[in-house]
């Protein structure tokens, strides 16, 4: 086995460039899944020799981590990574298939493995959606090492995950990917397709801003560009007609529904009107209950505002009196 943070073996290709057989069947995605650290992009900040995991990888010694970011920057292919480094039993579940009957059965296979003198890594895919007594089934097994735990969420674990569990992880942030890991990959499925992407420059660069740092999604939609574009690049217009428009990353109730609060009330706070009208826009287009964003208001009226302009609040109050009626 190669070294994950060196290059592979003499005469294996990188596995962005691998097309064995059967590949035409898997998603492009999962056919350019990184089988080296060194291939993982946009975390440089965790991965670099100096960094928490650089750091876990050189000492060869993995502990229990939760990795939080947005989808598609790498959550699961890091953990299956960090199996590699001691050598352990990879196990992967998903905490919304997965229930206490599962875990047990888990458990007692993680402990044959250590009798037999080789420990287990588990991958729990969003393990905020496991309530509180299923993420205390993990304590005594995560304390006396019978696993190693790896929790993937895309929620802030301070909220989701219970404190005595988050006190024996260490939390890890994984960046949305910033343009120059975007393009990179999508030199990598040109590579792998023996293609350029069938796109103009400007068609690219609306697909990079579409994506907004998901290299999952971005890599779904050059499949289906490889897959439904004809000779010709297509321009902006004809990537608007292939792959329509993204839906709007938001939710009703947890972390898509706070930041873009908070995002929107910071900018009224910095006096920024196009900012502030950008993160509205986002939050309604988004599905916010508009009377969520009139309280909001009244609020940044009251507290923010106040008596530097008393007809801050007068006017918040009339926008929701408006609304209501």
């Amino acid at each position: 086995m190669s070294d994950l943070f060196g290059t592979p073996p003499l005469g294996e290709k990188p596995s962005g460039l691998q097309n064995e057989d059967g590949d035409v069947h898997r998603p492009l995605a999962d056919r350019l899944r990184p089988r080296h650290l060194n291939e993982v992009m946009g975390q440089d900040h965790l991965l670099s020799q100096d960094a928490p995991l650089g750091r876990m990888v050189a000492l060869g010694k993995v502990s229990s981590l939760i990795l939080w970011g947005p989808p598609g920057t790498g959550k699961t292919t890091i953990a299956r990574l960090l199996a590699d480094v001691g050598g352990f039993a990879f196990v992967q579940i998903s905490a919304i298939l997965s229930g206490v009957a599962d875990l047990k059965k888990i458990f007692e296979a993680a402990s044959l493995q250590k009798r037999a003198g080789r420990s287990t890594l588990l991958f729990v895919d969003e393990i905020h959606r496991f309530n509180r007594s299923q993420q205390d089934s993990f304590l005594p097994h995560v304390e006396d090492g019978t696993i190693t735990l790896v929790g993937a969420t895309t929620e802030n674990p301070s909220f989701e995950i219970n404190g005595a569990l988050l006190s024996r992880m260490q939390v890890l942030v994984l960046h949305r990917l910033d343009a120059a890991a975007l393009d990179a990959l999508l030199v990598r499925a040109e590579q792998l397709m023996e293609r350029p992407l069938p796109v103009q420059d400007g068609a690219r660069a609306a697909l990079l801003a579409m994506a907004d740092g998901d290299g999952r999604y971005l890599l779904n939609c050059a499949e289906a560009l490889f897959d439904l574009a004809g000779e010709e690049p297509v321009d902006e217009a004809g990537l608007a007609r292939l792959l329509q428009r993204r839906a709007p990353a938001h939710d009703k109730d947890r972390e898509g529904h706070y930041n873009l609060a908070s995002a929107l009330h910071k900018s009224l706070r910095g006096s920024d009107a196009d900012a502030a009208l950008y993160w509205l826009a986002r939050a309604l287009v988004g599905g916010e209950d508009p009377k969520f964003i009139l309280r909001r208001l009244v609020r940044f009226a009251s507290e923010d505002v106040g008596l530097a302009d008393p007809q801050a609040l007068v006017q918040a109050l009339a926008a929701k009196d408006a609304y209501q009626f």
